[in-house]
C-alpha cells in the first residue's frame, strides 16, 4: 500500500496563519495527515517527537528560516535523510533554488499556491519515497531468506544481488557457491585465488592470516560457535589492501555435504566507503547508536572495539545487539554483518 494511500503525514512550515490554515485544509481533504508550524523553531520542536513523510517548508520566516530548517534536517536528522523536503516561496530566482538544491531540497512551489499542483507534487514525492522503500524491503526480504538457509539455491540467486565478493566454504575450507561479484573480483586481481580447494591469497603473510582466520572459523562453526573475523590482503605493487571478512556458521547436529560453515565477504579498495548510517536507520528502522554499532560491526570491528569506538560498556553494547538482532531478523551476529554488508549502498547497480 502506497504511503499516500496510508494517509501519509506531511509537516506544514508557513508563518502565514491564513495560508497555513487554508495549505491543511486541503491535504486533510486529500486524505493526509497534517502537522503544522509557525516558524522554523516549532517546526524543529514537532520533528523531536514525529516522523513526517514529507515537509512543505515556507523559505521566508522569522528567525530561524526555510534554509535554516532544511540544513538542520540534513546535517543533524539522519534518520529524515530520506524524507522529501518541498519548499514553500515567494522567490521564483533560479539562484535561490539553486541555493535550496545544494541544501537537499527536493521540489519548490511558488507563491500564490496552486493546489492542484501542490497535491500532485507532494503524491509524487510520496509515490518516489514509496517505490524506494519497497525496492530496499524487497532486496533485504531477499536476503534475509537467503541467510535463513545459506545452502539453498535461493541463496546463491540472493548473494548475487551484492556488490561484496561473497564466498560460501564447507567444513573442509573447499568453496560451494561464489557470487558473481566474487568470481570478477578474481578475474581482475593478481591479489587473490579461488580454486575447487579453496580461497587463497598471493601474498604469502596475508595468505597465512587468511588461512588461521578460515580454519578457525570452521572449527568455530563445526563446534556451534559464530565468530566474526576482518582481514586485510595486501595487494604486491598496488595501493590498498583488499578486505576480507571472514564469518563462522555455527552448524546444528551433524552437517550434510556441502553446507556452508563460512562466508567470506570480500571487498575491493574502490568500495571501501563508510556505510552510510542514514541509510541503514531507514532501512531497518534503527536508532542513530544502533546504526553506529551496525556500521562498525560491518567494518570488521569486534565488539571490544565496537565499544571502544562508541565509548560504551559491554553491556550496553549487548543491548544494542539484542535491538539489532531484532529490528533486521537475525539471531546470529554473522547473518547480521551480512546483511548490513548489502545494504543499499552496497546493492549491485544494473
Amino acid at each position: 500500500m502506497s504511503r499516500t494511500a496510508d494517509r501519509a503525514l506531511i509537516l506544514v512550515v508557513e508563518d502565514e496563519r491564513a495560508l497555513r490554515n487554508d495549505i491543511v485544509e486541503e491535504l486533510q481533504e486529500a486524505g493526509y495527515r497534517t502537522l503544522a508550524a509557525c516558524s522554523g523553531d516549532e517546526a524543529l520542536d514537532l520533528l523531536a517527537s514525529a516522523s513526517p513523510d514529507l515537509l512543505l517548508c515556507d523559505i521566508t520566516m522569522p528567525g530561524l528560516d526555510g534554509y535554516g530548517v532544511l540544513h538542520e534536517i540534513r546535517s543533524m536528522r539522519p534518520e529524515l535523510f530520506a524524507v522529501p523536503f518541498v519548499f514553500l516561496t515567494a522567490m521564483s530566482e533560479p539562484s535561490e533554488m539553486i541555493r535550496g538544491k545544494l541544501l537537499g531540497a527536493d521540489d519548490y512551489l511558488v507563491k500564490p499556491v496552486d493546489y492542484d499542483l501542490m497535491l500532485a507534487t507532494i503524491a509524487a514525492r510520496v509515490r518516489q519515497v514509496d517505490r524506494i522503500r519497497n525496492q530496499h524491503e524487497s532486496e533485504i526480504t531477499a536476503l534475509r531468506e537467503a541467510l535463513a538457509s545459506l545452502s539453498s539455491t535461493g541463496a546463491e540467486a540472493a548473494l548475487n544481488l551484492i556488490a561484496l565478493g561473497a564466498v560460501l566454504l564447507d567444513g573442509t575450507a573447499k568453496p560451494v557457491h561464489c557470487n558473481h561479484a566474487a568470481k570478477r573480483m578474481v578475474a581482475t586481481t593478481d591479489t587473490i585465488e579461488l580454486d575447487q580447494d579453496g580461497f587463497f591469497s598471493t601474498d604469502p603473510l596475508s595468505n597465512r592470516d587468511l588461512k588461521r582466520a578460515i580454519g578457525d572459523a570452521v572449527g568455530l562453526a563445526k563446534s556451534g560457535k559464530e565468530n566474526v573475523v576482518g582481514i586485510n590482503l595486501q595487494q604486491s605493487g598496488e595501493t590498498g589492501v583488499i578486505s576480507v571478512v571472514v564469518c563462522s556458521l555455527p552448524q546444528s547436529g551433524k552437517a550434510n555435504k556441502g553446507t556452508p560453515h563460512v562466508a567470506l565477504f570480500i571487498s575491493t579498495p574502490d568500495q571501501k566507503r563508510r556505510i552510510p548510517e542514514a541509510l541503514l536507520m531507514e532501512i531497518f528502522d534503527l536508532t542513530p547508536t544502533e546504526a553506529r554499532v551496525a556500521g562498525s560491526l560491518a567494518r570488521g570491528n569486534r565488539s571490544a572495539d565496537v565499544a571502544k569506538e562508541l565509548g560504551v560498556t559491554q553491556t550496553t553494547l549487548s543491548f544494542h545487539l539484542r535491538n539489532l538482532f531484532q529490528k533486521t531478523g537475525t539471531n546470529r551476529q554473522a547473518d547480521l554483518i551480512a546483511l548490513i554488508l548489502a545494504g543499499p549502498m552496497m546493492i549491485r547497480s544494473e
